[in-house]
C-alpha cells in the first residue's frame, strides 16, 4: 500500500460508513429493491475490476444457452451511447461496451442488452416479443434496485476481500461484510498448481456462512490465437517475435503465458479507448510483427490494424474441482426460482 492511500484512510472509513448505510436501508426495505418473476442472477465482486467477471459470465452463457433463452444485462461500461440498448447488427464496442459486444459476437442465440439503469434493463426485455427466461446481470453485486435471485461474488485469488481495504486506501466498493449477500462466492485466477491445503487456508480466511458454497476457478487459454480469418497454433508463435497488447485491469498473466525474451509487452487501462495517435504508435512499435491481444481488446482494435497482423487469445474460466456441483446448484436454480443447492459429495 503506497503511502497516499495509507493518508487517505479517513476518507475509506468515511467511504464504508456512507455505502453501509445505504446497505442497511435496503436490507431494511426503506429503500426498494425490486423483483422480478424470473431467474435473475448477479455476477460481481466488492473490489473494483480486475477479477475476471467476463470469463465467469461467459460460462454461466455455455451452462444455460441450451437449455434456456438466456440475455446479458451490463452497464457497457465507457460506451459512447446511453439508455436501454438491444445489441443488433448495427451494434459495435462504442456503442455496446467492449464486454457486451464480446457476448454479443461470440454467442449467437443470446440476448445482449446494456442499461446503467438495471431495473429499467431488465423491464425493457421483458417487454420484447422474444422474452428471455433467464437475465445474467453482469457486474451487479453493488446495484441494489434489484434484488436478483443469485448471487454470485467473485474475489480474485493474492487479492481477496478479506486482505483488501475500502477506497480509496484499498480498492473495494464496499465493506467485506457485503460477502454475506453471495450465495456462491469464487475465487478466481488461482494458479495452477493450487494445492488443496491452501484451499483450505482460503476458506477459513473468507468466514463464508454454511449456506454460502465457494469454488476456486482458474484461467485456461485457448490452444490457438485468432485473426478475423485465420488460426494459428500458439505453439506455432511462441518462439516468433511479436508484440503482446493488453487493456486490462491485471495484463501479466496474459504476458506471461505468451512472453517470448524479444517480445514487447504494451498495457493500457482497463477498458482503454483506442485513439488514432494510439493505432498509430501500436503499428510503428509492431514493426509488422504479428499482435496478440485480448478477447475484448480486439473488438475495439479490429479495423484499425490490419486483420493479417492482429490476433487474440480467448480465455475460459475452469474451475479446480466440483464444477459438477456448481452447474447443478445454478441449474436448479433457473429450473425453480429457488437457491436449492446440491450439497458436495
Amino acid at each position: 500500500m503506497n503511502l497516499l492511500r495509507k493518508i487517505l484512510f479517513p476518507f475509506a472509513i468515511l467511504y464504508g460508513f456512507i455505502t453501509s448505510i445505504r446497505n442497511f436501508l435496503y436490507d431494511k426495505g426503506i429503500l426498494k429493491s425490486h423483483s422480478f418473476d424470473i431467474p435473475i442472477i448477479a455476477v460481481g465482486n466488492l473490489s473494483v475490476g480486475g477479477t475476471g467477471k467476463t470469463p465467469q459470465i461467459e460460462y454461466l452463457i455455455r451452462l444455460l444457452s441450451s437449455k434456456y433463452k438466456v440475455a446479458t444485462l451490463s452497464r457497457g461500461y465507457k460506451r459512447q451511447s446511453e439508455g436501454f440498448i438491444l445489441a443488433d447488427s448495427t451494434s459495435n464496442a462504442a456503442i455496446l461496451g467492449d464486454e457486451p459486444f464480446q457476448y454479443y459476437q461470440k454467442f449467437a442465440t443470446i440476448q445482449v442488452a446494456v442499461d446503467a439503469d438495471r431495473k429499467n434493463g431488465i423491464e425493457q426485455l421483458l417487454s420484447q416479443s422474444e422474452k428471455p427466461e433467464v437475465i445474467l446481470l453482469d457486474d451487479a453485486f453493488q446495484h441494489r434496485k434489484v434484488k436478483a435471485g443469485f448471487y454470485i461474488l467473485l474475489t480474485c485469488y493474492g487479492d481477496l476481500y478479506s486482505d483488501d481495504y475500502m477506497l480509496p486506501t484499498g480498492n473495494l466498493r464496499e465493506s467485506r461484510c457485503g460477502a454475506q449477500r453471495a450465495d456462491m462466492v469464487v475465487v478466481t485466477k488461482c494458479p495452477a498448481s493450487l494445492s488443496l491445503d491452501e484451499q483450505n487456508k482460503i476458506k477459513t480466511k473468507l468466514k463464508l456462512s454454511s449456506k454460502q458454497k465457494l469454488y476456486f476457478s482458474y484461467i485456461d487459454y485457448d490452444e490457438f490465437i485468432y485473426s478475423e480469418d485465420k488460426t494459428i497454433k500458439v505453439d506455432e508463435i511462441r518462439n516468433v517475435d511479436k508484440l503482446l497488447l493488453a487493456g486490462i485491469a491485471k495484463p501479466e498473466p496474459f504476458f506471461a503465458y505468451l512472453l517470448n525474451t524479444s517480445d514487447e509487452c504494451l498495457a493500457f487501462p482497463d477498458h482503454h479507448h483506442f485513439t488514432e495517435n494510439d493505432i498509430l504508435d501500436i503499428k510503428n512499435k509492431s514493426q509488422n510483427k504479428i499482435i496478440i491481444t485480448t478477447e475484448k481488446d480486439f473488438v475495439r482494435l479490429k479495423g484499425g490494424i490490419p486483420s493479417g497482423q492482429l490476433f487474440y487469445l480467448p480465455i475460459r474460466s475452469s474451475f479446480f474441482s466440483g464444477s459438477e456441483n456448481f452447474d447443478k446448484n445454478i441449474l436448479n436454480y433457473v429450473g425453480t426460482g429457488k437457491n436449492i443447492f446440491v450439497r458436495h459429495q
